[in-house]
């Protein structure tokens, strides 16, 4: 027989939310992201983003024991990369989503914005790392200079590169 593998592996982060219809929506129809289990209380998205309906799962979760028990507060951030981050933060604006802070550039580069959910959970978009790396490029740094801002490895910057 086999060794067992006791390394676990990754599967998911849940979010509990207050109401799961209200961010089903948000996840779903605002944000794009596919359905691909609903059980009602407890929604799956593609790639591994999953909510459930928060009284219900802190029940689960503390055996009926949960009065008291606080959920969310700024501790959570689920992160995103977009192909256009411009873009995608007009049409979340103009969806009235609650912005955090608008595009601002981080230390090594990357654009990013940060908004709130339904249920006041930290939400980031970006710009992936091989398109910072493109756009330092194109802006003329070298690729000791786009390593240096980036902090990325030079194996990675030079295969981003080859890729173009």
């Amino acid at each position: 027989m086999g060794e067992v593998n006791l390394k676990p592996t990754f599967h998911s982060v849940v979010l509990l939310v207050e109401d799961i219809e209200r961010s089903k929506r948000f996840y779903g129809a605002v944000l794009g992201q596919k359905v691909v289990m609903d059980f009602g209380r407890n929604v799956g998205f593609e790639g591994g983003l999953a909510i459930w309906e928060r009284d219900y799962a802190l029940n689960l979760i503390f055996q009926g024991k949960s009065q008291g028990v606080k959920a969310g507060g700024n501790n959570v951030e689920v992160y995103f990369e977009s192909g256009d981050v411009d873009a995608l933060y007009e049409r979340l604006t103009k969806e009235g989503v609650k912005v955090i802070h608008s595009i601002v550039e981080q230390p090594w580069g990357q654009r990013v914005f940060r908004v709130y959910d339904p249920d006041n959970h930290i939400v980031e978009f970006a710009e992936s790392m091989a398109s910072v790396v493109l756009r330092l490029h194109k802006n003329g740094l070298s690729l000791e200079e786009i390593a240096k801002k980036s902090l990325m490895p030079m194996e990675f910057i030079k295969m981003v590169l080859q890729k173009q």
